[in-house]
């Protein structure tokens, strides 16, 4: 049965009193940030607000069962809880709202993300491990609405791992997964399927989530009866119920969201059962408000009617508990205004500290670079007038921002583009080292950036001996893994058909029966969770690997690939990291789904996580083996086709390392360079042998990673040499063989060295039809590459290599 809480007279006691009000005072100093912050808003100082009023007191029911070593997994609501835990001061809510882009002021994001997306330090200034244990936990929010659910199952089954899984090292990270993951979500947001899919998953899976429903009937101005069946999210997820005919299922209470007394009642009793029996917990918090409406876009008066408008007001969770403190006689309404009138002062004097210290080092800024102009002025006689109005328009601006400053010295300089060298010197130099300073504000921590990054992984090459074997290829992957399991204590892998079966290729045969079906998982058929329970895991110090069956499935999974795991360090500024692996396989098989090879949608969206494509399995056990010895997330996409070719067993199992960035040349030429990667490199490959018979000497390069690229710049090394370049994949045209081709002519300049010019192969625009003549007419062929090779070479010389096309 779904469990609805009332006020219990049993719970007003000395100790509700003693932080009832502590709690409403918290309640009023976030309900004043989100009152004068719309102002800011609206008076030009910020760009825009969302903000947490009318979903105060649950959030500081929460906070009151919310323990050290607990994560929360949240959305862009929480300020009062983030405010009660200690994580969140008045300053830091203004620092955001500014977009200052200083850690220290800003906390969650260093100004990276709109104000209302919390997110507490799990890392030090240097990127290695707080002791999580001994602090409250904030996984960083992304504004995409249920984003936030996946995450939360991964940072719950961790707990289950550490309580669980023997041997494990958990120090700094759970104490014996005593720790709770709470998730919150606004109603409306729970028609997303990330909600429903992750629901399920805590269902079976039994892990230590509550999940808190801030239900105010609303999702913007759509009302509850667009958004869900039967206008109420727990009467519908009655079947989670858990029972006593069941091991699984969920517990489900139903509480009002002005209700405090019941509110603490209720969040204790599901944190309780959460920690101790590693069950989750749904708490649908009802008849909550939003006083200020949706957002600083618009206000709630155009869609709500005058009667709900009423009854918003009657009901404000606020003003309820300063009702119920009156009536229980934990102070008096004089001791209440006296509190409110102090709180209406805190929260001015932190705006108007938060705004100084956001605009005056700015400004310190706009006078060191006014001297530099000014002494310009002095120097120069050419354009006067028009580096006058420059500088007097910028000294003019109340409140510069930094745009401003740049701006104006970089038009300044356009004006001044046929002026001595000498006379502008100082104003390039100034500009130069004011951006060299400035641009790392907003861009540093895309990835990792201390010594973990596995770039700075040396190559160690697979070592053989007379005992080594030709086996199928699978077979070196799953010998590896066998030497990582057994080298990692915190180390897991889990898919669909990853455990009993060893995965669809049988490259984890046997290990689940020797490892445990906690470290070796079978999981449903749900890739948006199964990338979620990656992350969620990474963040609290395990090392998961996370089994996308095949490449053309990562589409389900990639909004949170994207939104969340991409964009992580960078929107925390460094301070959270998800250092997981996501195993996938593809590029060439047998028909639409299975031989996809969308790299290009991957180099596009996945900005800040590796993406990693072996051309056999030795190599992919290689790339395994490099990243467990860093903190950089990272894909890394196996040939679907080879785990039946033969490949010589190393006997360094889990200790040789493939680098990262890192070309390699597997066929030396002098007339063209052809870059490829994965599957495809087998037909480049043949195709070479054939070109050798016709006098064409062709250079074969595998990039083996898309991201990070070349990073030594060893391809146009190689067009140096010959003088002529083709790029070759399975990818539709203009996906990755178009962001190769803009690394090597751009970032490496190989364009001075091109005799022809460079060019491309790739699949079909359509997808990949089925069986052998599908591929053969879908997918570059060894007859394509031949002729594309020989085209290019006809070109260059016409008489020695005559067109036999036409």
């Amino acid at each position: 049965m779904t469990k609805k809480n009332t006020t219990s007279k049993h719970l007003l006691n000395n100790t509700l009193k003693s932080y009832a009000l502590e709690d409403y005072k918290t309640a009023l100093i976030s309900r004043e940030c989100s009152a004068l912050g719309r102002i800011e808003v609206h008076t030009g100082k910020a760009k825009f607000g969302i903000f947490g009023d009318g979903k105060e007191l649950p959030q500081l029911a929460m906070a009151r069962a919310f323990k050290n070593g607990d994560f929360r997994s949240g959305y862009y609501r929480d300020q009062t809880f983030m405010m009660a835990i200690g994580a969140f001061t008045i300053e830091n809510f203004f620092a955001g709202l500014y977009a200052h882009a200083d850690i220290q002021a800003d906390p969650t994001s260093a100004g990276r993300q709109m104000g209302g997306h919390f997110s507490t330090h799990s890392l030090d200034e240097n990127g290695n491990w707080n002791n999580l244990l001994k602090q409250k936990n904030s996984s960083s929010d992304i504004s995409c609405t249920a984003g936030q659910m996946p995450r939360l199952l991964g940072l719950a089954q961790a707990s289950k791992i550490y309580r669980e899984v023997a041997g494990i090292q958990n120090n700094n990270f759970s104490d014996n997964g005593n720790e709770v993951a709470w998730g919150t979500i606004g109603n409306a947001s729970t028609s997303e399927g990330h909600f429903f899919e992750t629901i399920n998953a805590a269902g079976v899976m039994q892990v230590p989530m509550v999940m808190c429903v801030w239900d105010d009937d609303y999702g913007i101005s759509v009302p509850a009866k667009y958004q869900t069946t039967k206008e109420n999210i727990s009467e519908i997820l009655k079947g989670f119920q858990r029972n006593k005919n069941s091991n699984n299922g969920l517990e489900i209470f139903v509480v009002n969201g002005w209700d405090y007394p019941a509110l603490i009642e209720t969040f204790e009793k599901a944190g309780n059962i959460a920690r101790t029996e590693h069950v989750p917990v749904l708490i649908h918090v009802r008849e909550l408000t939003q006083p200020l409406g949706h957002s600083t876009s618009g206000s709630h008066e155009r869609y709500k009617t005058k009667k709900r408008l009423e009854w918003e007001k009657e009901f404000d969770c606020n003003r309820k508990m300063r009702e119920w403190i009156l009536k229980s006689e934990f102070a008096t309404e004089e001791e209440l205004v006296q509190m409110e009138q102090e709180v209406k002062k805190m929260v001015a004097g932190g705006r108007k500290r938060a705004w100084e210290a956001y605009t005056n080092p700015i400004k310190s800024e706009r006078s060191e670079f006014i001297s530099v102009i000014d002494e310009l002025i002095n120097q120069t006689t050419n354009h006067q007038s028009e580096i006058e109005a420059i500088r007097n328009e910028l000294v003019s601006i109340k409140a510069p921002i930094r745009k401003d400053i740049v701006s104006a010295g970089r038009k300044i300089l356009r004006n001044l583009r046929y002026e001595q060298p000498s006379i502008t010197k100082n104003l390039r130099q100034w500009i130069q080292n004011y951006s060299i300073d400035t641009q790392p504000k907003y861009s540093k921590y895309l990835y990792i950036e201390n010594d973990s990054n596995p770039v700075s992984v040396k190559e160690v090459l697979p070592v053989y001996d007379k005992n080594s074997n030709l086996v199928d290829a699978r077979i070196v992957l799953r010998e590896n893994f066998d030497a990582l399991f057994t080298k990692y204590s915190n180390l897991l892998i889990f898919g669909e058909d990853t455990g009993n079966i060893g995965d669809v290729n049988q490259s984890l045969e046997g290990l689940q029966k020797k490892y445990g079906e906690l470290r070796i998982a079978d999981v449903g058929i749900r890739e948006a969770t199964i990338v979620g329970q990656g992350i969620g895991m990474a963040m609290r110090g395990l090392r998961p690997i996370a089994e996308i069956q095949y490449l053309d499935y990562i589409l389900y999974g990639l909004q949170t690939l994207s939104d969340d795991l991409a964009s992580l360090h960078y929107r925390t500024f460094g301070r959270q990291m998800a250092p997981m692996i996501i195993r996938t396989r593809g590029h060439r098989l047998e028909g639409i789904w299975h031989s996809g090879s969308p790299m290009g949608v991957l180099l596009h969206s996945l900005r800040g996580v590796y993406i990693l494509t072996p051309r056999n399995m030795t190599k992919a056990a290689g790339f395994y083996n490099t990243l467990l010895e860093g903190n950089q997330p990272a894909v890394v996409i196996e040939c679907l086709n080879g785990y039946r070719l033969k490949e010589e067993l190393p006997v360094n199992l889990g200790e040789f390392k493939t680098p990262i960035g890192v070309v390699e040349t597997i066929k030396e030429g002098k007339d063209i360079t052809i870059v490829s990667y994965g599957s495809t490199l087998r037909i480049v490959s043949q195709a070479a042998e054939e070109l050798e018979k016709f006098g064409i000497s062709a250079e074969i390069i595998d990039a083996q990673s898309l991201l990070p690229f070349d990073l030594n710049h060893d391809v146009v090394k190689s067009v140096a040499k010959t003088n002529r370049l083709l790029i070759i994949d399975e990818d539709v045209s203009g996906g990755a063989s178009a962001y190769i081709l803009q690394r090597v002519l751009e970032e490496q300049n190989a364009y001075q060295y091109l005799d022809s010019a460079p060019q491309t192969l790739t699949s079909k625009d359509h997808r990949t039809a089925y069986g052998t003549d599908g591929d053969y007419f879908s997918k570059p062929s060894v007859d394509d590459v031949f002729e594309k090779v020989y085209g290019i070479m006809h070109e260059a010389n016409p008489n020695k290599y005559p067109n036999f096309l036409k």
